[in-house]
Formats: C-alpha cells, sequence, structure tokens
C-alpha cells in the first residue's frame, strides 16, 4: 500500500514557476518508477513526466520538454515537479501516480499505475 499526497499547486501568471512536491508514505519508494500526470477540465489524464526509481532516467511529454523537470529524492520519499515558463494551457488538476510494478521502465499510460494522489490544482493566467 502506498499513500501519495501533492502540495505546491496555485495560481500564477503566463510566464511563472511553480514547484509541486509528492510525499509517498507506505512500500519502500525507492523500489518503483513516479511520474505527473495532469487532468483539465472535460479532457482525458494526460502523462506529464516521469522518473525512475533511481532518478537517474527522466521522461517528458513534448508539450513540457524543456521547461518541466521532474526529480526525486529517495530519502524524503518525495518526487517534485519543477514547472517553468507557465502557460495557459498548462491550468490542470496535477496528480503524481507510483508504478509499484516496474522501477527502471517508466510508463506514460495512466493504466500503468497502481497508486494515484487526490491531485493539486495549478491555474496559470493570461
Amino acid at each position: 500500500q502506498v499513500q501519495l499526497v501533492e502540495s505546491g499547486g496555485g495560481l500564477v501568471q503566463a510566464g511563472g514557476s511553480l514547484r509541486l512536491s509528492c510525499a509517498a508514505s507506505g512500500r519502500t519508494f525507492s523500489d518503483y518508477a513516479m511520474a505527473w500526470f495532469r487532468q483539465a477540465p472535460g479532457k482525458e489524464r494526460e502523462f506529464v513526466a516521469g522518473v525512475n526509481w533511481s532518478g537517474g532516467s527522466t521522461y517528458y511529454a513534448d508539450s513540457v520538454k524543456g521547461r518541466f523537470t521532474i526529480s526525486r529524492d529517495n530519502a524524503k520519499k518525495t518526487v517534485y515537479l519543477q514547472m517553468n515558463s507557465l502557460k495557459p494551457e498548462d491550468t490542470a488538476v496535477y496528480h503524481c501516480a507510483a508504478d509499484l510494478r516496474r522501477g527502471v521502465i517508466v510508463s506514460t499510460k495512466t493504466g500503468g499505475y497502481d497508486y494515484w494522489g487526490q491531485g493539486t490544482q495549478v491555474t496559470v493566467s493570461s
């Protein structure tokens, strides 16, 4: 069993930055891959960024490459999403997710993840 709690969302102007955090509890954090997804109103949940168990491999959606950075601190059982140069189209509820079946490979599909956080709202004004 894994519990995930996100924080750090808020309202920011276009061009601004936010840093999201996701704190995990339960099973050994360093065993599994982690990811951030987002869901805007009326849209499907989409992959944003993922990181393998060690933090050595990261993956990004094309829409956020060069602007967002995912990282993890296994000692603190926390994964982060640094979001820079935010755009209005980044507005969504951001969820972190844990994949307990894979540590090395990062899935970009929602079905690849076993546990989800409740989400944190990010709103970017133009």
